[in-house]
Order: structure tokens, then C-alpha cells, then sequence
């Protein structure tokens, strides 16, 4: 059986978009980062931090190469600690070439989601995100499909989230 493409490889791979939908308003709370940020500790230099910098080169390798990465975000309003971590992270993601924009869910009542965040390449290529109820990954958490009707919904919902949602340096924190 062929192994699956890394998310790395699925974005180097893209040739013009990737859309990224975030439905939910926690993840994955053991992450070191968001931990020692629930902490109190607020980092200058965010690029320090291997990982996020490797998310950051790819993001900037796709960026360079003309592909337009575009993430929303839907949350509940006051915002929880991890949306705000989110937000405060997103300008070194904004700064290597992503757009990020914030809707709050009372702004989205009336739009048809599926039932699971989301990238969506080239408006092809699918990859559900599955997590568990504490937003933790789940096992095998990345589903890639190429279902019409999937991808579909999928780049309806991220559209039409897109199209009212605020964009990343206007969108202030609440609480």
C-alpha cells in the first residue's frame, strides 16, 4: 500500500490555492506552545520554535511560487484561550504569505458546512481533518478524497465564510 503525502508534500504540490476551513474553537491544549502561552508567556521572536518555523518555510515556498493560501477561521464569541493564541500567532502566518480571515459563528448560522475542518488544493484535492472531542488529533486523522460532492461543499462553505469574514489586521480580540 502506497503511504500517504505528508501535509508538506500536499502543499508543495499545490500549484495555484489552498483553503483551509477552522470550525472549531480548541485544539490540540497538550501543544507545548499553546501551553506555555495559556501560561503567560507571550514570545517576541515566534519564529523560534522549530516546528512553527517549518510551517512557516512552507507556507512562504507556496507563497513564492504564486500559490494563494487562504485560511479561515469560524469561533464562538467571547473567544476561547485557544482562538486567542491562534490570533496571536497568525501575524507571523499572515507575514509568510497567508490570508487569514476571522467570522464569528453568529455571523454563519445560515451557511452549509461539513461536518469537519478542512485544506482543500487546487480546488481538487480534499483533506478532512478529523480530531477528537477534546481537538486533540484523531487516529488517522488526515482523509484525502477527490469526491465532487465533497469538495464542493467544502469550497462552498469556505466561500461563502470568506466572503463576510474579517480579515486578520482589522479582526480585534473581544475578551
Amino acid at each position: 500500500m502506497e503511504k500517504p503525502p505528508t501535509f508538506e508534500e500536499l502543499l508543495a504540490s499545490a500549484r495555484h490555492s489552498a483553503i483551509h476551513l477552522e470550525m472549531r474553537d480548541g485544539y490540540m491544549e497538550s501543544d507545548p506552545d499553546y501551553v506555555s502561552w495559556r501560561e503567560g508567556h507571550r514570545p517576541k521572536d515566534l519564529t523560534a520554535d522549530p516546528d512553527f518555523q517549518n510551517w512557516l518555510t512552507w507556507v512562504r515556498e507556496a507563497s513564492d511560487r504564486g500559490v494563494a493560501i487562504r485560511r479561515a477561521r469560524v469561533f464562538s464569541v467571547p473567544e476561547s484561550n485557544y482562538i486567542r493564541f491562534e490570533h496571536y500567532y497568525s501575524d507571523a502566518n499572515v507575514e509568510a504569505g497567508e490570508q487569514i480571515r476571522w467570522l464569528p459563528r453568529r455571523q454563519a448560522t445560515d451557511i452549509a458546512f461539513p461536518g469537519n475542518d478542512f485544506w482543500v488544493f487546487d480546488n481538487d484535492l480534499v483533506l478532512v481533518l478529523h480530531f477528537t472531542g477534546d481537538g486533540e488529533s484523531a487516529e488517522d486523522w488526515m482523509e484525502l478524497t477527490k469526491d465532487p460532492k465533497i469538495r464542493d461543499l467544502c469550497v462552498s462553505a469556505f466561500e461563502a465564510v470568506w466572503e463576510r469574514a474579517i480579515p486578520h489586521a482589522e479582526y480585534k480580540i473581544t475578551s
